[in-house]
């Protein structure tokens, strides 16, 4: 693998940069906002200001974040949203964890393939020591 690529892909635009500030009422998340600025620093008029909600769901395998865009062009606006917004995350987030509970439970298990019978002391496709 070339370090050359991996440089490329991390590579800022700074025709695309953004200010990035964090509001939290200390209760129920955050909000980002995003404001363009160009390569100086200046804000740049030209691209939209952009708020994204964040917040966490507790799951059985802990905290789960969730990042999700918000409607409004000013902060009250996207902290009236934010409820919304979050409620839609918490469902696809919910839709998502499900879909790969299915797929956990329905892989297919092939006997003999590393299992107990064959002396390596595993469970399923798991080798124990």
């Amino acid at each position: 693998m070339s370090n050359q690529n991996s440089a490329t892909d991390m590579a800022m635009i700074a025709d695309d940069l953004y200010l990035e500030e964090t509001f939290t009422d200390r209760r129920v998340g955050t909000i980002r906002r995003l404001t363009p600025v160009d390569g100086e620093g200046n804000p740049d008029p030209s691209r939209p200001v952009e708020h994204v909600g964040q917040a966490q769901i507790m799951t059985q395998m802990g905290a789960l974040p969730l990042s999700f865009p918000l409607e409004g062009e000013t902060l009250a606006e996207a902290a009236e949203s934010f409820a919304a917004a979050a409620e839609i995350a918490v469902e696809q987030a919910a839709k998502e964890l499900e879909e790969l509970r299915r797929q956990s439970a329905s892989s297919i298990v092939v006997p003999g393939a590393g299992g107990q019978g064959q002396g390596g002391g595993g469970f399923g496709g798991l080798q124990l020591p």
